[in-house]
Parts: C-alpha cells; sequence; structure tokens
C-alpha cells in the first residue's frame, strides 16, 4: 500500500513540476517579446495604410472636382493627372515596402531578444550582425526624415480644402446669405499652382462654389485627405519609435555582446 502511494505522490509531484515549468517558459517567452517594436510595427502598417487607401481615393476624387469645375479642358489639367497617377503608382510601391520593412525589423527585434536566446542558445555577434543593425539604424533614421515631408506635403491638400470649406460656410452665413456679396465671394484654384493660370473657369463664386462643396466628391475627399495626414503622422511616430528600438539594439550588439546581454526592444 505505502509503495502506492509513494508513486502516487511523485506523480503529482513530476506534474507540479511540469506545470511551474511550464508557466515559467510562458513567462520568459513574453519577457522577451519586443514590444516596442511590435507596437510600432502595428502603428506603421495602420498608417501606411491609411495614408496609401485614403490618399488613393481622395486624389482620384480631387481629379474628379477638377475636371468637372474648375478646369472644363482637359490639356489644362493633362499634367496634372499624369502626376496624380504617378503617385498613386508610387502609392503602391510605399505600401509594399513598407510591409517588408516592417516585418524585417520586427524579426530583428525578436532576434535580439532574451525569448530568442532561450530557445536557440547562447547569444553571439558577429561583424556582419552588427553591420546590419546599424544598417536599419541608418535606413530608419532616413526613412523617418523622409516621412515628415510626406507628413509635411499630405498637409498641403488639407489646407486648400479647407479654405475651400470654411468660404463655402461663409456663403452659408446669415449674414451674407441672401445678400447680393455672395456672388463676389470666390475660390480661385489656380493661385494654388496645381492648374496653370489660362485654365478655364479656374475660378468659381457663390451658389455655385456652395454647390460643390455640397457634392459627395469634396466631401469624401477632404475627410479622406485630413485621414491620409494622420495616417502619415501615425508612421513618422512609429519611425520614431523604431529609431529607438533600432539604436538600442545597435548600442547592444556593440558595446555589451561580450557580457552575454541583449535587448528587449
Amino acid at each position: 500500500m505505502k509503495p502506492a502511494m509513494e508513486t502516487a505522490a511523485e506523480e503529482n509531484t513530476e506534474q507540479s513540476q511540469e506545470r511551474k515549468g511550464c508557466f515559467e517558459c510562458c513567462i520568459k517567452c513574453l519577457g522577451g517579446v519586443p514590444y516596442a517594436s511590435l507596437v510600432a510595427t502595428i502603428l506603421c502598417f495602420s498608417g501606411v495604410a491609411l495614408f496609401c487607401g485614403c490618399g488613393h481615393v481622395a486624389l482620384a476624387g480631387t481629379v474628379a472636382i477638377l475636371e468637372q469645375h474648375f478646369s472644363t479642358n482637359t490639356s489644362d489639367h493633362a499634367l496634372l493627372s499624369e502626376v496624380i497617377q504617378l503617385m498613386q503608382y508610387v502609392i503602391y510601391g510605399i505600401a509594399s515596402f513598407f510591409f517588408l520593412y516592417g516585418i524585417i525589423l520586427l524579426a530583428e527585434g525578436f532576434y535580439t531578444t532574451s525569448a530568442v536566446k532561450e530557445l536557440h542558445g547562447e547569444f553571439k555577434t558577429t561583424a556582419c550582425g552588427r553591420c546590419i543593425s546599424g544598417m536599419f539604424v541608418f535606413l530608419t533614421y532616413v526613412l523617418g526624415v523622409a516621412w515628415l515631408g510626406v507628413f509635411g506635403f499630405s498637409a498641403v491638400p488639407v489646407f486648400m480644402f479647407y479654405n475651400i470649406w470654411s468660404t463655402c460656410e461663409v456663403i452659408k452665413a446669415p449674414q451674407t446669405n441672401g445678400t447680393t456679396g455672395v456672388e463676389q465671394i470666390c475660390v480661385d484654384i489656380r493661385q494654388y499652382g496645381i492648374i496653370p493660370w489660362n485654365a478655364l473657369p479656374g475660378k468659381i463664386c457663390g451658389s455655385a462654389l456652395e454647390n460643390i462643396c455640397n457634392t459627395n466628391e469634396f466631401y469624401m475627399s477632404y475627410h479622406l485627405f485630413i485621414v491620409a495626414c494622420a495616417g502619415a503622422g501615425a508612421t513618422v511616430i512609429a519611425l520614431l519609435i523604431y529609431m529607438m528600438a533600432t539604436t538600442y539594439n545597435y548600442a547592444v550588439l556593440k558595446f555589451k555582446s561580450r557580457e552575454d546581454c541583449c535587448t528587449k526592444f
């Protein structure tokens, strides 16, 4: 009877140790997740998706508004149409590039964590590994500066559409509604430089301008440009987080590799 009780006790002890081992393993895995890189990747994917998706549709809506209201002659805005079409193709390339780059940076973050060290044995660094990490640092800084420019550029159409919208609100205001001065309130799209000065009509005034603001193309394009600008801002924040993560990873690989240390970024 006693050996049977001892056997049962030993089995319970082994099961308890096995559960404890699984729990400790899960804690180590969670502790080694590169949370900064993970957050940056999610934010980068979201920002790029908003910028590319909303920007693509907003550009198409802008061309439709120009063709229908501000530039009836196709030759006047032919260059603008070609530029917008080129920008739409560039958007496809940006989306594809950042999808791959985000995955690579996330994988690099996982590679330099304690979780990967525990799974693949002793942590070591080589000159090639330090060179690759340094390349990621440089490339991320360059992309961050470039996206600051993209963020500023994406604010230009928001500013343009806001000026048109605010002019329409002035026309709708009770102080000006029903007066002869309404027809003197105009928007000249040529002053923004997107169509030439000889484009006709180029300038829309009064009730005609109010009708443009009430169209679905104007409403959708205006709000989509705002979302695209917000997406570009989110991408800038994601790249800033990537900068900190890759810089810290490079510093660890370069200065602390002999101490068997690794980063959790």
